[in-house]
């Protein structure tokens, strides 16, 4: 029996990146709906659930994508308010690339301290976007003491809200608008995690090399100038200024393992819901 996974995608376009990683992921076809709004989910995943008996619905799945992970998250509630009894198929949700990256970089830190951040302090630059607020939130469940910082004070604290409210943990948020108080909102930092958009240096070198107790630092942004000023993209455990550094694309080719081991996750069994944490879970078992 094929593998058929339905890809509910938020955009214009559905993303062909979403659907090539699938393919290779074991897929078998691929049945793309873009433009999709809540509304269309119920019968959009009805399509699924009755045409096959539910011990064959293992071998349907869905999912969800988009460049809006807000409007992902709602396609997903509105795709688990569909199912009812045995009928239900697997569902994950990873709109741009959010839990894929965010869970990447935190596996990443993780190692790199030795298996545990319990007690460490770590600073997630703009941690009030989608890849921020879970990389936050999974780092602050691992027992970290987390610092987002964010451009305005009120966005901060509704996002540390939210981190808290889903996570829990240690929580704080501080205003990073300017490059120039990167070394301020680093002090007593263990590990720095820029989230920080495409294209815009956050961290400046004198902020963070050959800081004291400073032992790991990731940048997710591949575009230059880079987030951090100093780490390259291809940078994977390489030792910069006395902080063992991770780059976007150190960081990139783990999340492409997570991403094809969540798709393939998703047909052995019709019932697994991958968001940020039960991604974080099978990340865990993953080599790289």
């Amino acid at each position: 029996m094929k593998k058929l996974l339905l890809q509910l995608d938020s955009s214009p376009h559905a993303s062909v990146f979403d659907q090539v990683v699938a393919y290779d992921a074991g897929a078998d076809e691929i049945m793309s709906a873009h433009t999709v709004t809540p509304p269309d989910v119920r019968d959009l995943v009805h399509g699924c659930i009755f045409t096959r008996g539910p011990k064959n619905l293992k071998n349907t799945a869905v999912f969800i994508g988009g460049s809006d992970m807000s409007a992902g998250e709602s396609l997903l509630a509105a795709a688990q308010k569909a199912f009812f009894g045995p009928f239900r198929v697997s569902l994950m949700l990873d709109s741009n690339g959010s839990n894929t990256t965010a869970v990447a970089a935190v596996v990443k830190i993780v190692r790199a301290m030795g298996g545990s951040v319990a007690g460490q302090l770590v600073v997630v630059t703009a941690g009030t976007g989608p890849v921020g607020l879970r990389a936050a939130g999974l780092l602050a469940q691992a027992g970290a003491k987390v610092r987002i910082t964010s451009r305005r004070t009120a966005d901060g604290e509704r996002a540390k809200a939210a981190i808290i409210k889903r996570f829990g943990g240690t929580v704080d948020a501080v205003c990073l608008t300017d490059a120039g108080q990167a070394a301020e909102c680093l002090e007593g930092a263990h590990v720095l995690l820029n989230c920080g958009p495409a294209g815009v240096q956050l961290v400046p070198r004198a902020a963070w090399a050959n800081r004291a107790g400073l032992k790991v630092a990731a940048d997710l942004n591949a575009v230059p100038p880079q987030g951090v000023e100093g780490i390259e993209p291809p940078d994977d455990g390489v030792t910069r200024d006395g902080v063992l550094c991770f780059g976007a694309l150190g960081v990139g080719g783990f999340k492409m393992a997570i991403h094809k081991a969540s798709i393939a996750r998703l047909f052995e069994s019709s019932d697994a819901v991958l968001d940020a944490e039960s991604i974080h879970e099978l990340a865990k078992t993953i080599t790289g």
